[in-house]
């Protein structure tokens, strides 16, 4: 359907709230003016629809500006027990066809899903007998024979098939693991049990993927409750951990959570139960809605936003007469599929829970979330698995290169769990290179890596030290003295660099004839083999709650800033991060920066500050341009704008590697290392001496060969040739350029 056929739209937000609905209602208003759609806003959820007046209201570019940082839902939400009648939903057609309205965009649960549905489907019968009523004309019930109708899915529990992620659901994840790292402290400081309920009432999302974020020991979730006798596994369990000296223990329980027979298991229950067992007086804490608030976090801004275009190009290309569609992301790609298909799906998993089909509910939650089970169940054991009889012991050594990067302790702690669980010793290597060089190599246990889940920095130490080559016999002899079987270099470029050096070295040295996995660690996300690489998502949370507060600065002052990040040759946080604020401009080295394109954006910049705009923000990457530096950017605008407003520049530096891992690279971390770890004793098994990178494409794990490093990159430029988040741009452009 063209535009012109499709002449206006609306946009309702229904049931419960979640953190990035604004960024999806924006960028819906958004893309379809500059589709030249009218777009309707409906306030209230089916509510407002159904009263009508005022609660639908035609939107302009500025109705939507400054709401990305905001939670929850400027148009409000309710639950409608009158949207469920006939006479309620008839209502709401009557509404929607006087405001001309024939596509409607949906965000909310499946509940709100399944309303969508049944109004759809009723559609052309609700507008006859309005037309048989006499309150609409026969011609216009003829004119609008059909309602398009997408949802896009806000919830918090990520309980909803067609997409990996529903919105909100990482923000909530963010609200966890700060509530969890903050009660760990003081749990620590008395030697005490908290328990910890979190959102969940058919899904364990939350709490599975909060536990292995937090390093929780013990994890509570519906579609797979403990076995009989799991009280007695936990008190044996934590008092094990006291032996050997932990000070606290943390249980995640979902809400939903359930026994084998059905039966509730109450955060309550679990502390009488310590008491009763261990004496033990064990803290409750139950989240509730602090999981819902607060500003959305980067994810909660940029995919709502890729959800909201396409949910309006999906209306636009959309047959008159089909059925309703969902719009998700699948494999880190947005995927259209039919609307009430992943209803019955989703419902589908709390029927085999309702029936104790616990394997069939967890096999249809998916392969990822069945792995993050397997992984949380190796990670809180107190001790590893005694080897098996006969069992070869392999000598495996962790290692950083290049610079720290948030989630490297996280990598750590799961690649030296998983090694020594399969029996093995696992090595660490200190201060990178430097230490590889001078023997500083050391053995590492359980409890080495106790409490570095949620470490910022690099406990083993990173440096760029750069590798002569005077030290690769040195480090041959360090591998042949320590005996290394096999080499994870959790890292940078350099780090692969250095993989890729000791592949090519091997006919000289034998001693690196050995297998080498690669890591992908840096918040410049500029490594082949991955999409997105360890750090560059705390990077870019770190990014927007800064910019979010210079805006807030300049909003009192009529002040535009220009915001350097960093990101070497790559522009990924300057564009995600431009994305996630609302930047007008966004610069990265990949684009480069053109004089016409500093005329124009000078003109448009003065342009609308003299129509009443009072923040401007331009983002851009360090080394996006040799000449066209961000001082010289800042300067071309106050020079131009004659006096007319201030523009001040910011260069965020370090404290983008800094701060505690975000929930994403925790989890990737685990789990990369995880995999990365059983890879690579494979390969030692086998006698092979692969040298690959491990990372996640298309939303799957996948290994890499680093023996033609060179040609996997960009002839002269630190990034990789394939870039998936490139793709961003145009949705970047359309949500950003207001024509004036």
């Amino acid at each position: 359907m063209s535009a012109s056929a499709m002449q206006r739209i609306g946009i309702v937000t229904s049931g419960g709230d979640s953190q990035g609905m604004n960024a999806a209602v924006r960028a819906v208003v958004r893309t379809g003016l500059h589709a030249g759609l009218e777009v309707f806003a409906i306030y209230e959820g089916y509510s407002g629809m159904i009263a009508g007046g005022d609660r639908i209201r035609k939107m302009s570019w500025h109705d939507v500006s400054g709401i990305l940082t905001e939670g929850g839902t400027i148009l409000g939400s309710a639950r409608s027990q009158e949207f469920r009648t006939r006479d309620g939903r008839r209502q709401a057609a009557f509404n929607l066809v006087s405001n001309g309205i024939n596509g409607l965009v949906v965000i909310g649960g499946d509940g709100s899903q399944m309303g969508a549905n049944l109004f759809c489907q009723e559609w052309r019968e609700l507008l006859n007998e309005l037309a048989a009523e006499g309150k609409i004309a026969r011609e216009t019930a003829q004119a609008h024979p059909h309602l398009i109708t997408v949802g896009l899915i806000g919830s918090i529990d990520n309980d909803m098939f067609g997409t990996d992620m529903t919105i909100g659901a990482d923000t909530a994840l963010h609200r966890i693991i700060e509530a969890v790292d903050s009660i760990i402290s003081t749990a620590v400081s008395h030697q005490r049990s908290f328990i910890v309920e979190v959102m969940g009432r058919h899904c364990g999302y939350l709490a599975l993927m909060a536990g292995l974020a937090t390093g929780a020991n013990w994890i509570l979730i519906p579609e797979n409750p403990p076995e009989a006798g799991w009280e007695d596994a936990m008190c044996e369990s934590f008092r094990a951990g006291r032996a050997t000296g932990r000070r606290h223990n943390i249980i995640l329980i979902a809400e939903g959570a359930i026994n084998r027979a059905g039966k509730p298991i109450s955060s309550n229950y679990v502390k009488e139960m310590l008491l009763h067992r261990m004496n033990e007086e064990a803290r409750v804490t139950i989240l509730g809605h602090v999981q819902r608030g607060g500003s959305p976090s980067a994810f909660d801004r940029i995919m709502p936003a890729q959800l909201g275009y396409a949910a309006v190009h999906q209306i636009l290309t959309a047959a008159p007469d089909q059925e309703p569609q969902l719009i998700g992301v699948r494999d880190n790609r947005v995927l259209v599929s039919p609307l009430m298909e992943n209803v019955r799906k989703t419902r589908k998993v709390e029927e085999l829970i309702h029936s104790h089909k616990y394997a069939e509910a967890m096999e249809m939650r998916g392969r990822g979330f069945v792995e993050a089970y397997a992984i949380s169940n190796t990670l809180l054991r107190t001790q590893p698995l005694p080897p098996k009889e006969g069992q070869r012991q392999f000598r495996l050594a962790i290692m950083h290169g290049d610079g720290p990067a948030p989630g490297m302790n996280t990598a750590v702690r799961s690649a030296v769990r998983h090694g020594l669980d399969e029996g093995h010793m696992m090595l660490a290597v200190r201060d990178a290179m430097s230490g590889f060089i001078a023997n500083d190599i050391q053995e590492m246990k359980w409890t080495s890596v106790h409490g570095w889940v949620a470490r910022g920095g690099a406990e083993l130490g990173a440096n760029r030290r750069e590798v002569r080559e005077e030290d690769y016999p040195i480090i041959a002899q360090r591998v042949a003295e320590q005996r290394i079987d096999g080499l994870l270099m959790i890292g940078g470029y350099m780090g692969y660099e250095f993989a890729y050096a000791l592949h090519q070295r091997r006919a000289q040295f034998p001693e690196f004839n050995l297998p080498i996995v690669c890591m992908p660690a840096t918040i410049n996300n500029d490594l082949p083999g991955t999409e997105l690489t360890i750090g560059a998502d705390t990077a870019l949370n770190t990014i927007v709650e800064t910019i979010d507060k210079l805006k807030q600065a300049a909003l009192a002052a009529r002040r535009c800033f220009v915001a350097e990040v960093m990101g070497r040759d790559c522009g990924y946080l300057a564009l995600a991060g431009g994305m996630a604020t609302g930047a007008e401009y966004v610069y990265i080295p990949e684009d480069g920066i053109t004089l016409e394109e500093l005329r124009r954006d000078v003109s448009h910049l003065v342009k609308s500050f003299q129509q009443g705009k009072r923040v401007g923000l331009a983002v851009m990457s360090e080394r996006t341009d040799s000449y066209y530096t961000s001082d010289f950017i800042a300067t071309l605008f106050e020079r131009e704008a004659g006096g007319s407003l201030n523009v001040r520049r910011s260069i965020l530096g370090n404290m983008q590697q800094g701060g505690r891992p975000s929930p994403f690279d925790r989890i990737q971390a685990t789990r990369l290392a995880g995999r990365a770890m059983q890879y690579l004793i494979e390969q030692v098994e086998r006698g092979d001496a692969a040298v690959c990178c491990i990372g996640r494409v298309e939303g799957k794990i996948t290994f890499t060969s680093l023996a033609d490093l060179p040609e996997l990159m960009q002839p002269n430029a630190q990034r990789p040739k394939n870039q998936t988040w490139l793709d961003l741009r145009e949705i970047a452009r359309t949500l950003a350029e207001e024509s004036l």
